[in-house]
């Protein structure tokens, strides 16, 4: 039955009401900061200047470093918000919530399109879709990954994953009407939607699987294709952009796993690719609790002290977790024909997980990673609160056991409320970053990612006897994590009560800490100001050269040429500190032989000019040129890409060309004035 004019007006007034609703619950969390890896991200804003032209355009869209892809629509997202970097957080976490909003219209219409394939009437479909579109978007799961910025890069994915199953059923829907332009149209979503989904994240191309998966458990089984001409042209479009691609996407999952088995993982995974498996059985337990058990607040953005399972019973809830998730798929297989909702919000849920919790090598556990899987985890309860009539208890045909429709609408407006308030509270805490980061240390009592930023938080608040004690608790259950140990010199600094025994904490967690990626090159870049300026009694130069020498020691670290390049160009700072020109150009020129490329020559030749050796900066710069080759074509990654790009639009070439011009005026001054060797023209600026 097709809707009528007075339907339409109830279903969009519902839909603006909800939308309105979410938008109030989500407010609070607006006053929040940046956060974490928004600061590994969204700096390339202003990395080459404000993006106000096509050049600096194209430099800053092709940034990326996750993925293959560089994520380039996550990053073109940003520019919504800001063109430069330092920025407000207020727009960037409006327009994520606008992105949440958009995500939940979106959902809507695609149960309303999957509603319309059973035999319901049109007013439980529509009450079915706003039901199942409202759980979902005022879930409180989903506050971490709306609120925290740079997660637009599962957002986006999302939403054109949602799009591409829009088209999809639309198209089929007019193939099966025998409208030629129906495969068309289901091809082109698939196709275009797949590609922008993973331009935004790699997760991106699930759409295929998710599709396949869509058609074959609801569409097919419920409106089989005849062999009509355009029913044929839609089955060809569905084996070669549904069926092929995800055959080559498990393909490609096997060839991880075989190489994960065989060969191992890299050195920065402390687990085995075997002890992952079993994790993730756990995790996405976890997971599924989350969903229907919702509370307020979670344990946020901090999961790294969830330990690995490292057999069927270590823990033993493994085996409980593995067995569950087999049974919850047998049920899938099971119940497929008769209650179809359901067997799809089951297989879509692990089907959206494989590529985040299944062989890819990631940390083990991120509260985003179900936004997309549970798009339909809440469509089968949903049919049932807008079910008409009354609903006797499967297996019975007695009035016994029956729930009144005025009931389960009332249930269902208690749903929707209680996940409202619950979603209110999770934003008010984003909105308030002290607080939040003490939630969070309680909630994780066993991350030291936790303890270390809520000390941070402590600190800044004067709060130094206590963020002192939090971070020796911690320490004490954790003592390798480089994170605390540098984090208590910090505190000890402020307090003045710095001891040789916290040196050394530091110096352990250097030697034997995984790589933790910036973190120790960014501690010991504010250390080095400190130590020369003695603000820190017993933090001295001598002291930051032997932390730096122990980390030589740390075998994982010393694979990755970024970690070896950043300890040896902070020992060459040191030696230029102390005054030591020739050691500082041995070291800066081995710091670039670890990893050989522009912008730390570039960096290092400015400090030894700086410093006033700019005999030393062009040696430096010359060894750069023996050493480096351009790239001569732009590769297949969008990081071989931006290079490339950076080469051809003549960027490094121009800013070689000018600090080789700034050294030759410096030195021909030198000369002039008639000095035979260099003078330091003062501390070097950092």
């Amino acid at each position: 039955m097709r809707p009528t004019a007075r339907h339409r007006i109830w279903f969009c007034g519902f839909l603006v009401a909800l939308l309105g609703l979410t938008w109030i619950v989500y407010h609070p969390g607006l006053r929040g900061v940046f956060l974490f890896d928004d600061f590994a991200n969204l700096p390339n804003l202003g990395a080459f200047g404000p993006v106000h032209n096509m050049a600096i355009f194209w430099r800053y869209v092709t940034s990326g470093t996750a993925d293959p892809t560089g994520r380039p629509l996550a990053l073109l997202s940003f520019l919504i918000d800001g063109n430069d970097w330092p920025a407000d957080p207020y727009p960037f976490k409006r327009t994520s919530v606008l992105f949440h909003l958009l995500n939940g219209v979106l959902l809507c219409v695609l149960l309303l399109k999957l509603g319309r394939a059973f035999d319901k009437s049109e007013r439980q479909t529509e009450m079915a879709a706003l039901i199942g579109a409202a759980l979902w978007l005022l879930h409180p799961l989903f506050v971490s990954t709306t609120l925290y910025v740079v997660q637009r890069e599962a957002m986006l994915p999302t939403l054109f994953i949602i799009v591409g199953l829009i088209g999809y059923c639309s198209g089929r829907d007019l193939a099966i009407r025998g409208r030629a332009r129906g495969p068309v149209i289901a091809a082109v979503s698939i196709g275009s939607c797949t590609l922008l989904a993973v331009l935004s994240k790699a997760n991106g191309a699930l759409l295929p699987l998710l599709a396949w998966l869509v058609d074959s458990v609801v569409l097919t089984p419920v409106r089989p294709l005849a062999g009509s001409p355009s029913e044929r042209s839609f089955a060809t479009v569905r084996k070669m952009l549904l069926v092929v691609p995800s055959m080559l996407l498990l393909a490609f999952f096997g060839k991880i796993a075989y190489s994960g088995f065989v060969y191992g993982l890299p050195d920065i995974r402390p687990w085995t690719l075997g002890e992952r498996l079993l994790t993730e059985a756990r995790v996405l337990i976890d997971y599924l609790w989350l969903l229907w058990s919702p509370r307020p607040y979670t344990t946020g953005l901090f999961n790294d002290g969830v330990a690995a399972s490292t057999g069927l019973l270590s823990p033993p809830s493994t085996l409980v977790c593995m067995l569950l998730i087999a049974g919850l798929l047998t049920t899938a297989w099971i119940v497929r024909r008769g209650h179809p909702a359901t067997a799809l919000a089951i297989l879509f849920f692990f089907t959206g997980q494989l590529m985040e919790s299944t062989v890819v090598p990631l940390e083990l556990y991120y509260e985003h990673r179900n936004y997309a899987p549970a798009l339909l985890m809440f469509w089968p309860i949903a049919l049932w609160l807008s079910a008409e009539g009354v609903v006797a208890k499967p297996g019975t045909t007695s009035g016994v056991h029956r729930v009144s429709p005025t009931i389960r609408r009332l249930l269902a407006l208690a749903l929707i409320g209680g996940l409202a308030v619950m979603t209110w509270l999770g934003a008010d805490l984003w909105g308030n970053t002290a607080q939040q980061a003490l939630v969070w240390a309680l909630k994780n009592p066993d991350s030291p990612r936790a303890q270390a930023y809520a000390a941070q938080i402590e600190v800044s608040r004067g709060q130094t006897v206590a963020a002192i004690a939090r971070l020796e608790r911690a320490l004490a259950s954790s003592p390798d994590d480089l994170q605390l140990s540098l984090n208590l010199i910090g505190a000890k600094c402020r307090a003045g009560s710095l001891e040789s025994i916290d040196i050394e904490r530091a110096e352990r967690g250097l030697r034997n800490a995984p790589n933790s990626g910036r973190l120790g090159y960014d501690w010991f870049d504010r250390a080095l100001a400190m130590a020369e300026d003695g603000t820190c009694p017993g933090l001295t130069l001598a002291t930051l050269e032997k932390m730096l020498t122990t980390a030589s020691e740390n075998r994982r670290t010393e694979k990755i040429a970024g970690r070896r390049q950043d300890r040896l160009h902070l020992l060459g700072r040191i030696a230029l500190r102390r005054g030591d020109p020739e050691r500082a150009l041995e070291l800066f020129d081995a710091a670039l032989d670890a990893d050989t490329r522009p912008d730390p020559a570039l960096e290092q030749a400015g400090l030894l000019g700086t410093a006033g050796y700019p005999e030393l900066a062009e040696r430096h710069l010359t060894h750069f040129t023996s050493e480096w080759q351009p790239p001569s074509g732009p590769g297949l990654s969008m990081q071989s890409f931006h290079a490339w790009l950076l080469w051809k639009q003549g960027y490094w070439k121009d800013e070689l060309a000018h600090m080789r011009g700034v050294l030759a005026r410096e030195i021909a001054a030198r000369k002039k004035d008639g000095e035979t060797a260099p003078k330091p023209s003062g501390r070097p600026a950092d």
